[in-house]
């Protein structure tokens, strides 16, 4: 019974880096030929965990820069929930309206997240050049919420 822990876990380390090469390897093709609702939407079908998915006003393409910053965000908020709050269903939201791409991850899990790590730096940088913000809600035991106000025109 020892055992079993460790392969739990090692289960799931493998689970996250195959994410992580899924992100790497869906991004440029499918997000540059398609757009970012539909590469949001293929890497929600293919997670482990059910994504309940909501698109609104995204019916023309945004710039290639914050089509790329979104899908960023979306990808790394949702292997940071994946490795840290375990199993579980994810929300993902994405909307265009009054001049600004509004994008959130949820997860209900533990309510943990390392503000100082290297993913969520790098979403705060790629956000914040295009002007944008991002905020993250994180409550032990009620999950964690990572949004972004990304300016995007009309």
């Amino acid at each position: 019974m020892g055992t079993e822990p460790a392969a739990l876990r090692a289960g799931i380390e493998g689970a996250i880096d195959d994410l992580r090469e899924l992100v790497d390897g869906v991004m440029p093709a499918l997000l540059t030929a398609r757009g970012l609702p539909a590469a949001v939407g293929d890497l929600a079908d293919r997670l482990p965990s059910p994504v309940a998915l909501r698109v609104d006003g995204l019916d023309e393409r945004l710039s290639p820069a914050i089509e790329s910053a979104a899908f960023f965000v979306v990808s790394k908020a949702i292997v940071n929930a994946v490795k840290h709050a375990g199993p579980g269903s994810l929300i993902v939201a994405l909307e265009r309206a009054d001049g600004h791409l509004r994008i959130e991850v949820g997860d209900r899990g533990a309510g943990r997240v390392r503000l100082d790590g290297g993913g969520m730096r790098g979403m705060v940088d790629r956000v914040a050049a295009l002007d944008g913000t991002l905020t993250v809600d994180a409550r032990p035991g009620g999950g964690t919420r990572v949004a972004a106000v990304i300016p995007c025109g009309p």
